[in-house]
């Protein structure tokens, strides 16, 4: 069926040759044009942790055997980033529910991350960990790079435990992007991966699922018979 209801990872790499960034049309070099269905990129990086006040290091090996989002963003010092970081710290205590792990990155430094924490008033009690990427190693790896800006893309990539990109949103800087969302990704990813069910568009927990590992034969063409318009858009 075309709603497969298992994650492959997949090798190969697609190369995308134009992004958007602010107004304007940016040429990019090797930008790949999805991570999804691919393992997480190797890297490392040294990190700023909101929560003890620490410089530390971070590297994808951290996150294996986990769930962890990676979310990029422009730069510190800016107006719609601050409020995107502190969206998410808002809502960590259900991110650490659902055992997701939450890395924050931008090619900012650590030291930079540090200041950026101390003097926002939106950042008070941030909990979260930065990535500093100065010289966008990472933040290439991830294809998320405007190359003549130095700084990324907002770009927010959730992995599975077995280290494979399950859903990515990338966009221009201008418009933040919505915590509240993605939490309810995180939960329809969690519970497909776990019933082998598929998440219609809207899902909820305690929302109907389509039992495509059951009545895959029964349902094709018929998905109607099993869902409305109205439990999909309410």
């Amino acid at each position: 069926m075309a709603c497969d209801t298992g994650v492959k990872e997949i090798k190969e790499n697609v190369q995308q040759e134009e992004i958007v960034a602010e107004n304007k049309t940016i040429k990019g070099n090797n930008m790949s044009s999805t991570l999804v269905n691919r393992k997480m990129p190797e890297f490392k990086m040294e990190a700023y942790d909101a929560k003890t006040g620490h410089y530390t290091e971070v590297t994808s090996k951290d996150y294996e055997g986990k769930w962890a989002v990676v979310c990029f963003y422009p730069a510190d010092f800016t107006f719609v980033c601050p409020t995107e970081i502190a969206a998410m710290n808002a809502k960590k205590d259900e991110f650490d529910e659902l055992g997701v792990h939450i890395l924050a990155v931008s090619t900012d430094t650590k030291f930079s991350h540090k200041r950026f924490v101390e003097t926002e008033p939106l950042l008070k009690g941030l909990q979260l960990t930065m990535g500093a990427d100065p010289k966008g190693d990472t933040t290439r790896a991830f294809g998320v790079m405007i190359e003549e800006a130095g700084l990324a893309l907002r770009g927010r990539f959730l992995f599975n435990p077995e280290g494979i990109c399950v859903a990515q949103e990338v966009q221009a800087p201008m418009v933040g992007r919505n915590v509240n969302e993605f939490l309810r990704q995180v939960r329809a990813w969690q519970h497909a991966t776990k019933t082998g069910e598929v998440c219609p568009a809207g899902w909820v927990p305690g929302g109907k699922t389509l039992p495509v590992n059951t009545d895959s034969e029964k349902m094709t063409g018929r998905v109607g018979d099993y869902i409305t318009i109205e439990e999909i858009t309410k």
